[in-house]
């Protein structure tokens, strides 16, 4: 599917598509993801402007899927493989 990086700020993630379900990582300088996420079809955006004040980042990196379910399976193993500093264990399965 689609993939798009961009600065973590609203302008930012003004600049990121909405329209399909994603996998959504906040990337610290240097690459390394702080956070892993999904969000819905048209709660990208949103979902990302809720963690600009709690999880630092300089970019936002997201990968568009066809289903959520699809976009799930990819976070539980992106989560899995890197071990996100702010993602809490309980995601980490």
């Amino acid at each position: 599917m689609s993939k798009k990086k961009v600065p973590f700020s609203n302008a930012g993630i003004d600049d990121l598509p909405n329209d399909k379900p994603a996998v959504y990582k906040i990337l610290t300088r240097s690459g390394k993801p702080n956070y892993i996420g999904t969000a819905k079809r048209g709660r990208v955006r949103g979902r990302l402007r809720e963690h600009l004040r709690e999880i630092p980042g300089e970019r936002v990196q997201i990968e568009q899927f066809h289903r959520i379910r699809d976009a799930q399976k990819r976070e539980a193993g992106a989560i899995k493989k890197a071990k996100p500093k702010y993602n809490t264990q309980q995601k980490q399965r």
